[in-house]
């Protein structure tokens, strides 16, 4: 990630990182159905600036005792641990977040990533979503 954050900043990459935490950012594509694919989401995202950065937003719920180990692999791909209500059936909402360029292979591939990452610490990967400052009228 970090590498990527250099590319564009020395060969025409957005001139400031989108920051995560903005307080007017909206979602403007996802999907919580296992069987939709990410292209079909991303189709769908009228909203959906594609040649700017977007926070990719993945929901997680996971046992309380695998939350650290699985916020700690993720954020070696750069992803960011945000929410942690407690579920009722025992397991622990978090989202895991990081800046990135949506397309539909990288999309596809990071559902995967975290479907499996989910399976691996005994939770389930409920869906994604993408969120973009709203386009302003030219």
């Amino acid at each position: 990630m970090v590498v990527v954050r250099m590319w564009r900043r020395l060969f025409g990459g957005s001139a400031q990182e989108l920051d995560p935490l903005r307080d007017d950012l909206v979602v403007v594509a996802s999907s919580f159905d296992d069987v939709e694919a990410c292209s079909t989401a991303l189709d769908r995202a009228s909203e959906l600036d594609r040649e700017a950065d977007a926070v990719l937003r993945h929901h997680l719920r996971l046992p309380a005792g695998q939350i650290e180990r699985a916020v700690e692999i993720a954020g070696y791909d750069g992803y960011a641990r945000v929410g942690d209500d407690v579920a009722s059936d025992g397991l622990v909402p978090i989202i895991l977040q990081r800046v990135q360029r949506l397309d539909p292979l990288t999309c596809s591939q990071e559902r995967s990533r975290m479907a499996g990452l989910a399976q691996r610490h005994d939770g389930i990967a409920d869906g994604w979503d993408a969120m973009q400052p709203p386009r302003t009228a030219p």
